[in-house]
């Protein structure tokens, strides 16, 4: 383990490294259980893992029937219980466990919280299910506030009820909250108001068997209810040894966070079962302090909070974020997801515009075409709307208006696109009036500065806003979601329209709408033509071409890769990360690919221009919302532009000294 990774022991981060487990049980075999969570427990520890769940009467097992009326049964789950709690303060490891109770005459099918040697809280199950296979009100009782806040239990006083929150000393808003199997399938189950209450942290020791489309059926409800309290949510199912005299046990396990899957087991194996993720507090801190409903939430009174040691390694575990991370955020890995979210946001664009030209009642639209992909992709989706619309193509003016760095392959796949398209083109060449105004203000045309290229930039949206108005039609924007972050853009220019169809949509997924198009949507000659579109380097072409007629200014050499940039602005403004965290993930899904002088320049780069351009951003024009993350104004993005950025840059500079 590098000397950078000893600096971000994942507690300092905000992650909780947590494991859900199925062990090869025994029926009403106390000992043999225990001993397999036991095992299970050294195991999971070994693994870096601080929170450990099983299933439901793991120590006796679930399906013991009318022998849990017998007191030898009874009395050992509670001496199991024990060697747990001894066991879990020599690993150093916190978990939840599953047994039945005897509280004041009445049985109880709880489960108990073990950390540091101690039973920390017990909670009972809330909602008994007595129909079809299960026969819970046989022997069990519902758990409900008519119980004692406290017992003693295996000499010490435990916290008991299901009210009951328990708090990491370590890390405070790591709140966890215990459901109990069919508590989860209630209308309205415990871990809503649990949640409500504080709970970041959500786990259910089950019992559920198997039918025929049963596991589709808990995974959507485990995932779905994750996503509706901004939780991680443990769920460990009974598994092998569970008896089959009826029905069979198939220790399915899952851990989710926020409605995305972390991990999940392979059902129906012999031996005992572990899945192993990170969950991240911090995210889960952030989601809810932008929901309203948790801060209107009322009726949450009357929990009791129970602190508990929750283990925190001073050395991290490998790999050391083990949650599943992407380098594109933006841009789901699986073709068939990706291609379903390309067909949705190419709608929303669509739509977007549809709805634009309709209620101005314009029926004609001006853009600017160069050849790449920005471009490539507005003219699509105004081909579309006017479709949608019925309106005739002809009435679509795309205008390329090549300059001083215009290349030949940009210039033709522009026109070439145009014309298979049956739109109207014209061409209209910028540099004479180009250097007519270097004349009139008095610039040197060898002085190849930010004049210079701006005043292409500003030409050419001067040239489609007249032609807009001699034509009586709009203006569409083709600037991006990651220029628009990185105020990659020309003050009133570029970054001017009267509807901005790209403004969602960030760098490295326009590429791929851009293939989704030509794959899906159009065919021959205009799928040619945009497949090259797509293996074009990226430039704004606004620096005279080299003497070889070949590009003299490639964007991405200049303010960074997409892709890295992309990644950023997902953490950032998604998730509101500290630079240190951002750093810290970027080093670990682009390892092999960046070393770390190169992410971390390029983070400074990314945090310079953000703060920046902000004022690029507060005047941008309309356009739709595509994603999770936008940064229009009047939505998404709230920000001063004259924000300072200290805090973050002195983080950085932080960073640099450490790797430097």
């Amino acid at each position: 383990m590098d000397h950078l990774n000893r600096l971000f022991v994942r507690r300092s981060l905000g992650y909780v490294r947590v494991a859900s487990i199925s062990p090869a049980l025994r029926v009403a075999d106390v000992d043999y259980n225990v001993d397999q969570i036991a095992l299970a427990l050294k195991q999971a520890q070994a693994q870096g893992v601080q929170l450990a769940i099983f299933p439901e009467l793991c120590i006796t097992a679930y399906s013991c029937a009318d022998l849990f009326y017998q007191r030898r049964l009874l009395d050992a789950a509670i001496e199991g219980l024990r060697r747990i709690a001894e066991e879990s303060a020599r690993l150093s490891i916190s978990c939840v466990v599953g047994l039945p109770l005897v509280v004041r005459g009445r049985l109880y099918n709880c489960a108990a919280l073990v950390s540091a040697g101690r039973i920390v809280g017990i909670v009972p199950k809330t909602y008994l299910p007595t129909t079809g296979e299960f026969y819970e009100q046989r022997w069990f009782t519902p758990g409900d506030r008519s119980l004692p806040p406290t017992l003693e239990l295996a000499g010490q006083p435990v916290a008991l009820g299901i009210d009951l929150l328990f708090v990491a000393e370590e890390m405070p808003a790591c709140v966890v909250g215990i459901e109990i199997c069919e508590d989860l399938w209630a209308v309205e189950p415990p871990s809503g108001r649990l949640a409500l209450a504080g709970a970041t942290l959500l786990v259910n020791p089950s019992a559920s068997n198997e039918l025929l489309g049963k596991a589709d059926y808990r995974r959507d409800l485990v995932r779905q209810q994750s996503a509706r309290c901004l939780a991680a949510y443990l769920y460990a199912g009974a598994g092998n040894g569970e008896s089959t005299t009826d029905v069979v046990y198939g220790g399915h396990c899952l851990i989710a966070e926020n409605g995305q899957l972390l991990a999940e087991s392979e059902r129906f194996q012999l031996d005992t079962q572990m899945i192993v993720a990170d969950v991240d507090i911090e995210r889960l801190e952030h989601e809810r302090l932008k929901n309203s409903p948790f801060s209107q939430a009322s009726n949450v009174a009357g929990l009791r909070c129970i602190p508990f040691s929750l283990a925190l390694t001073e050395q991290p575990a490998a790999p050391l974020v083990n949650r599943p991370l992407s380098r594109t955020p933006f841009v789901p890995a699986d073709p068939a997801r990706r291609a379903e979210h390309c067909r949705e946001i190419f709608n929303i664009q669509t739509m977007g515009l549809v709805k634009r030209l309709h209620h101005t009642g314009a029926s004609r639209v001006t853009l600017g075409i160069s050849g790449g992909l920005d471009s490539t992709l507005a003219l699509l989706v105004c081909v579309r709307a006017f479709d949608r619309l019925g309106l005739n193509r002809t009435d679509i003016m795309a205008i390329t208006m090549p300059g001083f760095g215009t290349t030949v392959r940009t210039r033709n796949n522009a026109e070439r696109l145009a014309q298979e398209l049956g739109v109207t083109l014209r061409t209209i060449p910028i540099a004479a009036s180009v250097r007519q105004h270097f004349q009139d203000i008095g610039h040197d045309e060898a002085v190849h500065d930010v004049t210079y290229e701006n005043a292409q930039a500003r030409e050419r949206t001067q040239i489609l806003m007249d032609v807009a108005n001699q034509i009586g039609g709009l203006v569409v924007g083709t600037g991006d979601l990651s220029e628009a972050a990185l105020g990659w853009m020309t003050f009133n220019g570029d970054h001017m329209s009267m509807y901005h169809v790209n403004a969602g949509v960030p760098k490295t997924l326009v590429r791929y709408l851009v293939s989704w198009c030509a794959e899906e949507v159009f065919t021959g000659a205009i799928a040619d033509v945009l497949r090259d579109i797509v293996e074009t380097p990226i430039t704004p072409e606004l620096l005279p071409l080299k003497d070889d007629e070949q590009l003299a200014q490639k964007t991405e050499e200049t303010i960074g890769p997409y892709e890295l940039h992309d990644f950023f602005l997902f953490q950032v403004v998604r998730h509101q990360f500290a630079p240190l965290k951002v750093f810290f993930l970027a080093r670990q899904v682009f390892a092999g690919v960046y070393d770390d002088k190169t992410i971390l320049h390029w983070l400074e780069v990314f945090y310079r221009r953000f703060f920046a351009q902000q004022f690029k951003r507060s005047s941008m024009p309309d356009g739709p919302k595509v994603g999770s993350v936008a940064l229009s104004p009047r939505g998404d993005w709230r920000m001063p532009s004259d924000a300072s950025s200290a805090l973050w840059t002195a983080q950085l500079a932080w960073l640099s000294e450490r790797i430097s």
